[in-house]
């Protein structure tokens, strides 16, 4: 794959979504966060300079990967952990808010990077994030932070999500994958965030998102669920709150 990568802002007629929709990895639950709404109507739209979307020379309408971010102001530090405790839907929230009040943004936080399942364990995704660091860096930026998903943080949906991000390998790297793509790419592993994204719905709506039965209260395991989901039959409601691991990427 002769492999090129460009901003929103260079190529806005260009779809980020796959040729092939069945080669979208996120679950179905996952597009139902009532924030993620704001995103995927308003990233685009607001900050094309900071959206990437990668594609094979050979097929330069076809999408094969895409990076998201959005600015933000923050008046933490960032390499201390001092990050929102909402996460990837906080970060979304400010940055809307801070675009209309006319508030500088003075952070960059990473929102998505996407490959499709048929060309997961490629190097793809390390390749975007690299792509992403250094667009921030050209786009004035110092920090790089990220609400990462662990990719295989669902595989163990009990364990605590501090404990999790604690995991590493013999040689010291994360046992995560995802996150060892982070640490590689020179990120650091600086806090967690329990409440990362939000997603409430009726137990008829988390049935056609899922496929499960939703008929007793309280967790319920969601294939691609980080945590289980909280259910309550008696007041025909389910509420599945994600967590995340905060990465910082000093550029």
């Amino acid at each position: 794959m002769d492999l090129r990568i460009a901003t929103i802002a260079e190529r806005p007629a260009m779809k980020s979504r796959f040729v092939n929709e069945e080669a979208e990895p996120w679950p179905a639950f996952m597009n139902e966060d009532p924030i993620a709404w704001l995103y995927f109507s308003d990233v685009r739209i607001a900050h094309p300079e900071y959206g990437l979307i990668a594609y094979d020379a050979d097929a330069p309408d076809q999408a094969v990967a895409r990076a998201f971010c959005v600015p933000f102001a923050w008046d933490g530090d960032p390499a201390l952990g001092e990050l929102p405790v909402d996460g990837w839907d906080g970060v979304i929230w400010r940055s809307a808010r801070d675009r209309q009040i006319g508030q500088k943004p003075n952070l960059v936080s990473a929102l998505e990077i996407t490959v499709p399942t048929d060309l997961q364990g490629t190097g793809l995704s390390g390749k975007m994030l690299a792509a992403m660091r250094d667009n921030v860096k050209r786009l004035g930026f110092k920090d790089l932070v990220a609400p990462v998903r662990p990719n295989r943080k669902h595989l163990v949906p009990d364990m605590p999500i501090e404990e999790y991000a604690a995991l590493v390998r013999e040689d010291g790297m994360p046992r995560d994958s995802w996150l060892r793509v982070h640490v590689r790419a020179g990120g650091r592993i600086v806090g967690t965030c329990k409440r990362a994204m939000v997603i409430p719905g009726t137990l008829d709506e988390w049935r056609s998102w899922t496929g499960l039965p939703f008929d007793e209260s309280g967790p319920v395991v969601v294939p691609g669920a980080l945590v289980p989901v909280q259910c309550s039959v008696e007041h025909d409601y389910a509420v599945y709150v994600e967590p995340a691991v905060w990465v910082h990427h000093r550029l």
